[in-house]
């Protein structure tokens, strides 16, 4: 099979779904066509203040929002999920982004809307009561912080023992911080922006250089000094002011974002490679990148790109608050799930480009490769060609790299600099990675105030200097031993448990907004099927790390506090379902008719 079939094949199925089921779900099930007809002001006019809640241009908002669900999720999860072959992880992504990815960003962010922006835990509370609200919090706590250590280990892997791109990574702090700080000084967002750019591309060209140099030797790091730097890095940067860091550098690292993906739809429609996989590969039952069985743990390795808990932190933070009208929902919701669908499946081409034997000498370790009873057949070469060893660099983010390299192998002049772009790609998805830490941790450290501030009141004062120190400090620390003491197959199973398990929560409050409000009751079903189906995926995979890997003492993953966390999130998970039956059962009694007078009263108000 060739690659182009399946990327017109799938853009062809996203825009057909956004046309269709996205009309469907914003004026029929969440009827954002009637907040429209009576001019009901959305919690940016409302609550308008020139800081948090500020009305935005939709492409802006648009462009906001898609930034900070697509991090490194697409570009790595379907790259590990390639281990069960190109056909799950296609199906997957295809069905898990229109039936419940960009159903489930659609609902929260309405959801949301209709509280004036409030958090999720806050709507939780709202929709199902205190006790769900109160898990519903802690359960975005326990995910926040886990998907920290799962997005750092990618990094981890991407940089051990290569100074080029430890350098390349490494110098966008400062030069992003020159950015935010002379932007801030004369406003002059061009002339910045133009610099920036142009030093962070000098830094890739420069660092080949670095090789065998004194600086080369000092930026050579093993992945335990990197698992330590890493956290040590986000809690400084999580304490900065945004506008000098994490502002500038997301925003330069947008360019980038759209400039590479821009280049790989194209190259794959122009170049038209050939998928080196099989549909379906000989571990189906698991393997040396995921250890268990393609299903439940092909839903849980690809989160992002098909449907993710992570997206709750967006759709009900910063979002909600910027929206201008109400019908910008469908778009930048609906839309922006979908657009990452796209990303995620050009990553996936990506890998599955290679031949098998290659990618999984990269994805596995060298016993592990030893056992599968495959063989190189381009790997030396490629090599040579990014002056990188490639063998047992697992995380994903390294395959990318390399399958986009080969993909454009086919020009004859990229050969020249392939060492070049492969490092460039390293660097681009490194940094997507370190602004998903840096605001993660941010966001942590909010959680961690607001719960542990209901005991410790001084720690809850957001203008305390301490209190911030400290909270950012207890983040650091617990996805800072994470990331040390786990490896990709158990940590990223881990990410995905918890973030699909997000996800499902997401879709129990929803399902519960549209039982309130829709003028049909089964209607309900959009947001029923794929959480049943979710639900299930989840604590399936939880059960099977927790008794396989995460507690078992023969397994080289086994981790008491890996398996703890699991336990609790389900715990907390289940809590949370049994109180929304309840409500439900409730709000079933109800005829249908007074709950849509009951809804239409409160648009009208």
């Amino acid at each position: 099979m060739n690659a182009i079939t399946i990327v017109i094949g799938s853009i062809c199925i996203l825009l057909i779904a956004y046309r269709l089921y996205g009309t469907f779900m914003a004026s029929k099930v969440l009827k954002i066509d009637d907040y429209e007809k009576n001019n009901v002001p959305t919690p940016s006019h409302k609550l308008e203040d020139g800081r948090d809640y500020v009305p935005t241009n939709k492409w802006v908002t648009f462009g906001h929002h898609f930034a900070a669900i697509a991090a490194a999720g697409p570009l790595v999860g379907p790259v590990l999920a390639a281990q069960f072959g190109y056909l799950p992880s296609l199906l997957w992504l295809l069905i898990g982004a229109v039936i419940g990815g960009a159903v489930h960003d659609l609902v929260v962010l309405f959801c949301s809307m209709r509280r004036d922006g409030k958090s999720f835990s806050e709507v939780a509370k709202d929709e199902l009561g205190p006790v769900a609200g109160f898990c519903t919090g802690m359960a975005m706590l326990f995910i926040i912080t886990i998907t920290m250590a799962g997005l750092s280990l990618v990094v981890l892997n991407a940089l051990e023992r290569n100074p080029w791109g430890t350098f390349a990574v490494g110098i966008t702090i400062p030069i992003a911080m020159g950015v935010g700080l002379y932007h801030k000084k004369t406003g002059n967002l061009k002339l910045a922006t133009i610099v920036g750019f142009t030093l962070i591309m000098l830094a890739v060209v420069f660092g080949h250089y670095l090789n065998g140099t004194w600086l080369g030797n000092l930026l050579t790091f093993d992945t335990k000094t990197l698992a330590i730097i890493l956290p040590v890095y986000a809690f400084f940067a999580a304490a900065l002011p945004v506008w000098l860091l994490l502002q500038p550098r997301d925003y330069l690292s947008t360019f980038m974002k759209v400039g590479v993906f821009a280049a790989l739809i194209i190259g794959v429609i122009a170049i038209n490679p050939s998928i080196k996989f099989p549909a379906f590969t000989e571990f189906l039952d698991g393997g040396p990148v995921v250890a268990g069985p393609v299903w439940p743990f092909v839903s849980i390795t690809i989160a992002c790109g098909a449907i993710s808990g992570f997206h709750v932190f967006v759709g009900s933070g910063t979002t909600p608050k910027m929206l201008n009208r109400w019908k910008d929902a469908k778009p930048i919701a609906f839309g922006a799930m979908l657009v990452e669908c796209a990303v995620a499946l050009m990553a996936l081409i990506a890998a599955v480009s290679l031949d098998p034997g290659d990618y999984f000498a990269i994805n596995s370790s060298p016993e592990q490769y030893a056992e599968t009873g495959l063989h190189h057949v381009h790997l030396e070469q490629l090599e040579k060609e990014v002056n990188m060893d490639l063998e047992g660099r697992t995380g994903g983010a390294v395959t990318l790299a390399v399958g986009m390299t080969y993909i454009f192998k086919a020009i004859p002049i990229f050969e020249k600099i392939a060492a070049y772009f492969y490092q460039f790609v390293i660097l681009f998805e490194a940094i997507f990675i370190l602004t998903a830490i840096d605001a993660g941790t941010r966001t942590a450290r909010y959680l961690i105030q607001d719960f542990l501030g209901n005991f410790i009141k001084p720690l809850k004062r957001m203008d305390s200097i301490p209190a911030n120190i400290v909270a950012s400090a207890i983040a650091c620390i617990v996805w800072g031993y994470l990331l040390y003491s786990g490896d990709i197959s158990s940590v990223w199973a881990l990410f995905g448990v918890s973030n699909q398990l997000m996800a499902s929560i997401g879709l129990i409050i929803g399902a519960t907004v549209v039982l309130k409000i829709a003028d049909k009751r089964w209607y309900m079903l959009t947001c029923l099927v794929p959480l049943a189906y979710l639900y299930v995926s989840v604590n399936v995979a939880g059960y099977w790390m927790v008794k396989n890997v995460y507690l078992n003492p023969d397994n080289p993953g086994y981790n008491a506090i890996n398996g703890v966390l699991s336990i609790v999130m389900l715990i907390l998970g289940l809590v949370i379902i049994i109180a929304a039956i309840k409500r439900w059962t409730q709000l079933w009694k109800i005829p249908q008719a007074e709950l849509a007078k009951q809804a239409n009263a409160e648009i009208a108000s």
